[in-house]
């Protein structure tokens, strides 16, 4: 029986576009795999400090914003309304944010970080920076900055 081929190392003989691309050449799984390499190095000092991908995401999004209600929060941060529900419950219990009612519109959530979420912040910055100083120093600054424009151009080109 001869050696099968990695399917990466086949040529993609569809050339009349109605065939399906090889999947490494898709631009949803190559986003997917370049977050997961990109992740793969920030994981740790999340998990050293006890919280996930998903709540460091909100916080920064809160550190950057400010005070701000849930759906621009779920928006930003990319996370379901139900997901972020859950979230904010977590890190109010843990002291970093704190949620209320608008008093303008009852119906309206507005979130925003404690000081003790903004000091956590503070202390995982400089891990955080230096984790971005190697992956900057692996692939060049102004490479992550085209890649960056690159990622904006399409999601300006496909969002509706």
């Amino acid at each position: 029986m001869a050696p099968q081929k990695h399917p990466e190392t086949q040529p993609d003989t569809h050339k009349d576009g109605f065939g399906l691309a090889r999947t490494h050449r898709t631009l949803p799984i190559a986003l997917l795999r370049a977050r997961e390499v990109v992740m793969e190095r920030f994981r740790p000092m999340l998990a050293a400090n006890e919280v996930t991908e998903q709540q460091w995401r909100v916080m920064r999004v809160l550190e950057e914003a400010g005070e701000t209600d849930a759906s621009f929060l779920a928006n930003k941060a990319c996370i379901l309304a139900p997901s972020l529900t859950r979230i904010m419950r977590t890190l109010e219990a843990r002291g970093f944010l704190q949620a209320h009612r608008d008093e303008a519109d009852g119906r309206r959530m507005l979130v925003g970080l404690t000081e003790e979420g903004r000091s956590f912040i503070r202390e995982l910055a400089p891990q955080s920076a230096q984790i971005y100083a190697e992956i900057e120093d692996k692939i060049g600054a102004q490479n992550i900055e085209k890649l960056l424009d690159q990622i904006e151009h399409l999601l300006q080109a496909l969002e509706p």
